[in-house]
């Protein structure tokens, strides 16, 4: 594998299949995919973001995440999507999910000790289909732009 970040909608899905490859051909315990800080960027001043039309809010989120919460990210592994989410979050993971049929929740757990939830999602399909699943969770479940750039941190 020789990049391992894209932010065009196609590239990321190419991305996506190439990292899934080479976990395979590893056969390494698990991928992870984060979504890069830039989401969180501030103008340096006075702790506000700024949106998508560079307006800033004073909400200390951007694009609908919260700071506090960290960065999303996904693993795959072993024909499993593993993900964290809030409840809200998770209610659209539902949505997402059930426009792709060979996906299905196996386990949700809410640890007493994190916010949220952590939520482990049935993958048995091929590395394109995933990969669209993986793309269509980042940009609807997380509300990021469709310009999000997104890093393979871990394969």
């Amino acid at each position: 594998m020789t990049r391992f970040e894209a932010a065009d909608p196609a590239e990321r899905r190419t991305l996506y299949v190439d990292a899934i490859t080479a976990h395979r051909r590893r056969g390494s315990e698990f991928l992870t995919l984060e979504v890069d800080a830039e989401v969180f960027e501030t103008d340096g001043n006075d702790g506000t973001f700024e949106d998508d039309d560079g307006d800033e809010n004073d909400e200390g989120v951007s694009n609908g995440l919260d700071p506090e919460l960290g960065l999303p990210w996904i693993q795959f592994g072993d024909g499993t999507i593993n993900v964290d989410c809030t409840d809200t979050e998770l209610e659209s993971l539902k949505t997402v999910l059930g426009e792709f049929p060979a996906f299905k929740i196996d386990e949700i757990h809410r640890p007493d000790d994190a916010e949220g939830v952590n939520v482990r999602i049935s993958a048995k399909a091929d590395p394109n289909r995933i990969a669209q699943c993986l793309d269509a969770i980042f940009q609807r479940v997380y509300d990021l732009p469709a310009d999000v750039r997104i890093w393979v941190v871990e394969i």
